[in-house]
């Protein structure tokens, strides 16, 4: 999601200016968990509250942690915990759709008006939605995602159709197909196309095709939930300087875009299958790591990056009121880091932190 939380997080994905390489002591499988440890150390000195980390590389993997998952308490953030994973629900989305590609429900590169007739341009194709080269007006842009705004509509429930509609009132940014900007709209429209094509909601479908499938058991897309359920850190924003618990919100505001809730295990798995070629066929798994001119670091609901010590990354960052989030994995998923932070009322830069821990993980 394009909303302030995520932008420390954004330069992570991909900044990483270290060449990695650092003393032997206290490894797994080649990574200096004392490195990483100062790492995450330095993020939560940076005013972040809380973060959680899981790290695999080749059959290994280990978790750590830093700060605290509540204010004014010295309780650690849980290794297992749920947190708002934000926009990594559009890898899931994106992955769904092409499932449906394969099965001959969908064509990629068909109008999307041929399946929701009206709703959008009619020249904007399905791939336009998932590759953020359609055009549309991020309605996020519109919404006040402010902390004194936001608490205004922090429980309202949003149809997705209002959320188009407010995307839909303004002109397209561009021409379909010839620029990439990120919209968050692009994949409200996504989640409607999904729920016209197999005439079930979205939560349910993604269930169905991923969540169970995989046994990611402590993952939701929840619709009108405020709370996260099971073990979780709390994030906090500030509000005539005085911190405010953010953690409970109507997450319906950013359905297809950006409401799941998961664990760095359960994202973990499902990036690792992702890359693996377990969900998509074939075809469409080319068509999901496949960048173009237009769009070079970015395929259809997944990030492509080369970092600057060489390596290929693949994934998806996310950030909503309270929570950020990263993952990235080598496309031979042989080096994967799934990390979830929660924001305290301090605002500091955390990305000196993150790139030494994606240094040492990756480069």
């Amino acid at each position: 999601m394009g909303i302030p939380m995520k932008a420390a997080f954004a330069v992570a994905t991909l900044l990483v200016a270290t060449t990695g390489g650092t003393a032997l002591a206290d490894t797994t499988a080649g990574v200096d968990r004392k490195v990483v440890q100062q790492g995450l150390d330095e993020v939560v000195q940076a005013g972040v509250l809380g973060v959680q980390l899981r790290v695999t590389h080749g059959w290994e993997h280990f978790t750590a942690r830093s700060g605290t998952a509540e204010l004014g308490s010295n309780r650690p953030v849980p290794l297992n915990g749920r947190f708002r994973a934000g926009s990594i629900t559009k890898t899931f989305v994106s992955t769904v759709v092409l499932q449906l590609v394969g099965e001959g429900e969908v064509d990629l590169d068909a109008p999307v008006v041929r399946y929701l007739p009206g709703l959008i341009d009619q020249r904007i194709t399905v791939r336009h939605l998932l590759q953020h080269t359609s055009g549309l007006y991020d309605h996020n842009n519109a919404l006040p995602f402010d902390p004194a705004g936001f608490e205004q509509i922090r429980y309202r429930h949003w149809e997705p159709e209002e959320l188009v509609a407010i995307s839909t009132s303004r002109p397209l940014e561009f021409q379909p197909g010839t620029k990439w900007e990120y919209s968050n709209t692009n994949y409200v429209v996504a989640g409607l196309l999904i729920e016209k094509i197999t005439g079930r909601p979205l939560e349910r479908v993604v269930e169905h095709r991923v969540l169970k499938p995989l046994r990611l058991n402590d993952t939701v897309l929840p619709r009108d939930d405020d709370r996260i359920h099971g073990p979780h850190a709390h994030g906090y924003w500030a509000i005539d300087g005085k911190p405010v618990d953010i953690t409970r919100f109507n997450p319906s505001v950013f359905w297809a875009e950006g409401n799941i809730v998961s664990t760095t295990k359960d994202l973990d798995t499902f990036f690792a299958a992702l890359a693996g070629g377990r969900l998509p066929g074939p075809a469409q798994q080319r068509e999901l790591t496949r960048a173009t001119a237009v769009s070079p670091g970015y395929g259809l609901g997944l990030s492509i990056q080369v970092l600057p010590c060489g390596t290929t990354a693949w994934g998806h960052d996310g950030g909503v009121p309270g929570f950020a989030s990263l993952v990235l994995t080598t496309p031979d998923t042989k080096k994967r880091a799934v990390l979830s932070a929660t924001t305290s009322a301090r605002v500091g830069d955390p990305s000196p932190g993150l790139q030494k821990i994606l240094g040492e993980i990756f480069c």
